[in-house]
């Protein structure tokens, strides 16, 4: 499976958002020079978070996007899913109906031992990233890097 980089934007703009100013919105001009990226398409990554209820959005000389929960409410299953959508990543075809031995009318996704398998580790998958938050993100960067949320707020406001 190969998630977009939609993803890894919307994960470290989020981080940029949870150590921005408290109370003030980033422009997404910012948050998009911050790395370097398109900012058309990171307000598109953007705008799925604000569908998803991670961020919000406001207009006008002071607008911007800011984080909508606490770090510690938001997972990484919940930003992927806003920026990829929850269909499953494997989805059962029902091939066996077709080779030998096949049947019309049993749930090969129930029966099937790829397809129970599959469907195995994407629950695992799913599980380790609804499993892990912001918080622990950010904990785990400002325990090797302390520096980051001042850093990150010194940088917003240079750009």
């Amino acid at each position: 499976m190969q998630m977009s980089e939609g993803v890894e934007w919307a994960v470290h703009s989020c981080l940029n958002l949870a150590w921005a100013e408290p109370g003030s919105a980033v422009p997404v001009s910012k948050l998009a020079a911050f790395y370097e990226l398109p900012a058309a398409y990171l307000n598109k990554q953007l705008q799925a978070l604000a569908r998803a209820g991670i961020v919000t959005s406001s207009s006008g000389p002071r607008g911007g996007f800011r984080l909508a929960r606490d770090p510690a409410a938001v997972t990484l299953l919940d930003v992927v899913t806003a920026i990829e959508g929850s269909q499953d990543a494997f989805r059962c075809q029902g091939i066996l109906r077709h080779g030998p031995g096949g049947r019309e009318g049993v749930d090969y996704r129930a029966v099937c031992a790829v397809s129970q398998a599959m469907r195995h580790a994407e629950l695992a998958w799913r599980r380790e990233l609804a499993g892990r938050t912001l918080a622990d993100i950010m904990a785990s960067v400002e325990s090797t890097s302390p520096r980051t949320p001042e850093a990150t707020r010194h940088r917003i406001a240079s750009l």
